[in-house]
């Protein structure tokens, strides 16, 4: 099958790169709200499992009008003028005199099709049909999409006009286009060159079969993740319970510094998986409240008492009032500092006899003191909603976004009543077991109804 190019044009500043971008799924296509970031033609190549396409990043028109009265100037009829425009771009003084131009209509005119990008929060005005105009000699197929940058103030007069000059117009944001908006409009583009139809249905397929991919991919390092952060403790050999107890702030710490570096660790993963390597995240650092048993603050950011008690009923981990289920500490996650997450009392494994033993005067045995790990049962929802909030961001985050994600709350009480009463129970019973470190099979099948 016959793959698609298409070369994105227009006048400069009006959002290319951006849709390039988005539809190449590639954040590493330069953006700059400056105009003349593109200086050349750049192909950008997607591959999908059968098949794939081309997208052409193209320097904006820079003097149209005069480029319009050169080929005028060298086609007598309709039917001189393709050669015209092919005769320009070949034309070593015209590349020199109108080097944007010819840049931006090479690639066009080797077969590629148009996609031809305007502002549809500015005015329209009579100086782009001089581009349109151009377009049109080359005789290739074409569509015009409306950028609405900054609104779509404009976008019922742009419909009109472009409407004389392409048989489709379409609207598109490649900064909040969905994944189905952008297939939406990949399904238009194969009615642009029947050639390209069948190639291009089959990338459709594939993509959402991708898609499928990156949620199962998602859900696996959703499960490492939680399961990691459950079940670590850092602990430091020492003589006796006295030096235990001035350890805490270094074991604490480091356990600390684990948990960040894991989380970041998770994120960075997640970000890879979506093909946002370049993608910043903001992680803010909370500090621990001085009392490591919060219970308002924990609470903020997993389920609440309430909640907490209505899951461990449907888990089957709770009898009457024989095990209190507001176990507490301090919320975090995505590098936020977890203080104290089991209580230090429960941490430290207490303060085991010297062994009387000794070889040349030294010790043969000590106290272990450790830190973690977490057993408190809101501990794994924690964990499971801020990445949940990061997932939500980063799976529908389209390429051409620069701006920096930010690590916040997730309303997880509300995600979990949206699944069927099994996927809850399955989802609490894990959620415990993770919590009394206890190993939870298919864990990345449970938490994948949550993606």
């Amino acid at each position: 099958m016959q793959q698609a190019v298409f070369a994105v044009v227009g006048h400069p500043n009006k959002g290319k790169s951006s849709i390039v971008a988005t539809l190449a799924f590639d954040d590493s296509v330069p953006i700059s709200s400056h105009s003349g970031t593109t200086t050349q033609a750049t192909s950008y190549r997607v591959t999908t499992r059968h098949s794939g396409y081309t997208l052409i990043d193209t320097p904006g028109f820079q003097r149209p009008r005069k480029v319009l009265r050169w080929l005028q100037r060298h086609a007598q009829s309709a039917s001189e003028r393709r050669q015209a425009v092919a005769r320009f771009v070949r034309d070593v003084e015209c590349r020199q005199l109108f080097p944007d131009e010819t840049a931006l209509l090479a690639p066009i005119m080797d077969g590629a099709a148009i996609l031809y990008v305007v502002d549809g929060s500015r005015p329209y005005g009579v100086e782009y049909e001089a581009e349109m105009e151009i377009l049109r000699w080359t005789g290739r197929p074409s569509m015009a999409l409306i950028n609405p940058i900054e609104n779509e103030s404009h976008v019922e007069a742009w419909t009109d006009a472009l409407g004389q000059f392409f048989k489709t117009v379409r609207v598109f944001n490649p900064l909040l286009a969905e994944f189905e908006r952008q297939a939406e409009l990949m399904q238009t583009f194969a009615h642009l060159n029947p050639d390209w139809a069948g190639s291009l249905r089959q990338v459709i397929d594939d993509l959402q079969g991708r898609r499928a991919e990156q949620r199962r991919a998602g859900a696996l390092i959703l499960a490492r993740l939680v399961d990691d952060i459950c079940n670590y403790r850092f602990c430091q050999k020492v003589l006796d319970d006295r030096q235990a107890q001035s350890l805490r702030p270094v074991l604490e710490q480091r356990y600390q510094a684990w948990i960040r570096s894991r989380e970041e660790q998770a994120v960075q993963e997640l970000l890879a998986n979506f093909s946002h390597a370049r993608t910043p995240v903001q992680i803010e650092e909370l500090n621990p409240p001085p009392d490591l048993f919060d219970l308002g603050e924990w609470y903020a950011w997993g389920l609440d008492r309430k909640q907490l008690l209505s899951a461990a009923t449907m888990a089957g981990a709770v009898t009457g009032t024989a095990i209190d289920i507001a176990l507490a500490g301090h919320s975090l996650m995505m590098g936020a500092v977890i203080g104290g997450a089991a209580g230090f009392g429960s941490a430290l494994l207490g303060s085991d006899k010297l062994a009387e033993l000794r070889f040349h005067g030294l010790p043969l045995g000590g106290t272990q003191a450790c830190y973690g790990p977490a057993r408190h049962a809101n501990f794994p929802y924690v964990i499971i909603g801020r990445f949940l909030f990061l997932y939500r961001q980063i799976s529908s985050r389209n390429h051409a976004s620069r701006a920096a994600l930010h690590a916040g709350t997730y309303e997880l009480q509300e995600q979990i009543a949206s699944l069927e009463k099994s996927q809850q129970r399955d989802l609490h019973q894990a959620c415990a077991r993770l919590a009394r470190q206890k190993p939870v099979e298919n864990l990345d099948r449970l938490l994948l109804n949550l993606l």
